[in-house]
């Protein structure tokens, strides 16, 4: 037995350290191949594009660069360390060139210096954003201060790094760019709704809003799912848990309580502020969901299925039915106020933005988040208290 025990613990040694050793190998591997490129890029002539574009394209990049600025030294740290690190880099020397190829090519950042003659970094994230609001724009200054890097902030611009910057601090700041850049993109949400007949997928993680086949959908985003008993499960709709974010705790109701339609029923929470939703019909509370008060994350995953709030001996479901939405009518109402939500959304931000500032547009998964007390309040009784 004691041999066997120790055979085990020699195969997993060697197997980590195969790993270990293989992944070293292919660092090295790929290592020496962003060197070639890095070299014989600099032999390319890209003059037909722009002027003074140098290119390096390695395989499978973990994200493509365009950096502009008029300091060939500040380029060329650029291109060494961030392809080294397995990025495809261009590089510009000026704001003009830079957004001619933004029209022509795809990048994910564009890093600007921010005193350039001609067209100073300001300028070049105000036409990037307009051009190519996809494109996150980082400020290259040696000027660093609280005042500029909020003011190119206004302007859309993602963050600044300062210059000089180490290998090290680079690489660990594009790194930080990337990941903030996949968060947005994750939480961007499409203006598409569809039925979905599969409880708990990855429906609900993507980018787009769900219904469950069969659930019924109230006009203040609760859903109701009824049995055959005539008993009302009840939660919050994916519209809802969407736009509304991260919900911090949920109060559920009293067990035997008798409520009617249209009467407060639970409240969630998210940090100081709270939705009280009314419930959907009539009835006394004949279970509540304490499994998803201890585990309130499961919201995240969906708000449907398991993650009920509270279910209901109903009273009076044959009038009160006729009020909600269930398939293709569900369906229809979301997009209804999906349209609406970013008509009211849009205005409220336009009303506090300062003159120039940029907004960013369409849906993000926690949008409701950003705003104002004031605002929120407005949203909310809105669409969640009806």
């Amino acid at each position: 037995m004691p041999l066997f025990i120790l055979a085990i613990v020699i195969f997993i040694i060697a197997d980590i350290l195969i790993r270990m050793v293989g992944k070293r190998m292919t660092e090295q591997k790929q290592k020496k191949e962003r060197e070639v490129v890095l070299t014989e890029s600099l032999k390319l002539d890209f003059t037909n594009e722009a002027k003074t574009l140098k290119r390096a394209e390695v395989p499978n990049p973990k994200a493509k660069i365009l950096c502009v600025d008029d300091e060939e030294v500040i380029l060329g740290s650029f291109r060494k360390i961030l392809v080294l690190d397995g990025y495809s880099v261009d590089t510009v020397e000026t704001g003009q060139e830079a957004l001619g190829l933004i029209q022509k090519h795809h990048y994910d950042f564009l890093f600007t210096d921010l005193k350039m003659p001609l067209m100073d970094g300001v300028e070049v994230t105000k036409s990037v954003k307009h051009l190519r609001p996809d494109i996150d724009v980082i400020i290259i200054t040696g000027y660093a201060s609280v005042e500029t890097a909020v003011e190119t902030m206004r302007y859309g611009a993602m963050d600044y790094v300062q210059k000089p910057f180490t290998e090290d601090e680079l690489i660990a700041f594009v790194q930080k760019a990337l990941i903030k850049r996949q968060d947005k993109i994750q939480k961007q949400l499409k203006p598409k709704v569809h039925i979905t007949h599969v409880p708990t997928s990855d429906d609900f993680t993507q980018g787009e809003f769900a219904i469950p086949g069969g659930v019924f959908i109230a006009k203040n985003h609760t859903w109701v799912n009824m049995n055959q008993a005539g008993m009302a499960k009840i939660g919050i709709d994916d519209f809802a848990k969407k736009l509304i974010g991260r919900v911090y705790s949920v109060e559920l109701p009293n067990l035997g309580m008798n409520v009617n339609a249209g009467q407060p029923l639970f409240t969630i929470k998210q940090g100081n502020r709270s939705i009280t939703f009314n419930s959907p019909v009539s009835g006394k509370v004949s279970q509540i969901n304490t499994i998803l008060k201890d585990n309130i994350d499961a919201l995240d995953v969906t708000p449907y299925e398991r993650n009920w709030v509270c279910a209901l001996d109903a009273e009076n479901l044959d009038n009160e039915i006729k009020e909600m939405h269930i398939g293709k009518s569900a369906v229809a109402f979301f997009q209804e106020e999906i349209g609406k939500f970013k008509n009211i959304f849009t205005d409220i931000m336009k009303s506090e933005k300062k003159s120039d500032e940029y907004i960013e547009e369409g849906l993000f998964i926690g949008q409701l988040e950003k705003l104002n007390d004031v605002n929120w309040n407005k949203i909310i009784a809105e669409f969640f208290v009806r």
